[in-house]
């Protein structure tokens, strides 16, 4: 099993820590009133590139997560805005935990490099790491992520045989070298939930936000 990161291998963090990147141009309105980007703004960019990995590489389709009828499936679109007929996964992935590290503060008009990476990739849940640079600088200005437990969309529960094989293959490829060796010794950390933990988090992909609200819920 990997060992817990700390807060100095975090501030450590370089792009190159990173596999799946996304930039990010700030707005005027993510600015607060100290004139820098309000710290809610930084679970939308976590949400963000990781949302768009789930979608475009493990076969997630948002459009149809709660609503898999055929109606809906007429009219939904891959990444690739061409028609899906294709019915999304059956299994929806429910935020459990949630994590962010504060090094630095960027503000608008920056532009941001954002990386993801996969610390954990258990039997049924996985953790993300997400790293959010200002172009232009090497030092990591946040670290932060939350961790999805993916569950069956019928039941809310986690399945026996884990998560979706195409959404497993897809974060196999961002799991760091490092944390691939106990990969196997992770696959159990589910079991843990299987007590109803996050139960009643339903929604789309996009919809399982990290901001204070939904911390309160867990």
């Amino acid at each position: 099993m990997s060992p817990t990161t700390t807060t100095a291998t975090k501030k450590r963090r370089t792009r190159s820590d990173y596999i799946f990147h996304q930039t990010h141009q700030t707005r005027w309105h993510d600015n607060d009133m100290y004139a820098h980007l309000n710290n809610t703004i930084y679970t939308v960019l976590f949400d963000s590139i990781i949302n768009t990995y789930l979608i475009t590489h493990c076969g997630m389709n948002p459009f149809s997560a709660n609503n898999p009828s055929e109606q809906d499936r007429e009219v939904t679109t891959t990444p690739s805005t061409t028609p899906s007929t294709t019915p999304s996964t059956p299994q929806i992935g429910l935020i459990i935990s949630s994590h962010c590290d504060y090094f630095a503060s960027v503000s608008f008009p920056d532009t941001l490099d954002l990386g993801l990476r996969v610390n954990k990739l258990g039997h049924s849940s996985v953790t993300y790491e997400v790293g959010v640079f200002r172009q232009g600088e090497e030092a990591v200005k946040v670290v932060g992520g939350y961790t999805h437990v993916f569950v069956a969309r019928e039941t809310m529960r986690p399945t026996a045989e884990g998560m979706d094989a195409a959404v497993r293959r897809g974060l196999e490829r961002l799991l760091v070298q490092g944390d691939k060796e106990g990969a196997e010794e992770e696959k159990e950390e589910a079991d843990s939930t299987r007590d109803g933990k996050g139960k009643g988090r339903t929604g789309t992909i996009n919809e399982h936000r990290v901001g204070a609200r939904e911390k309160a819920r867990l």
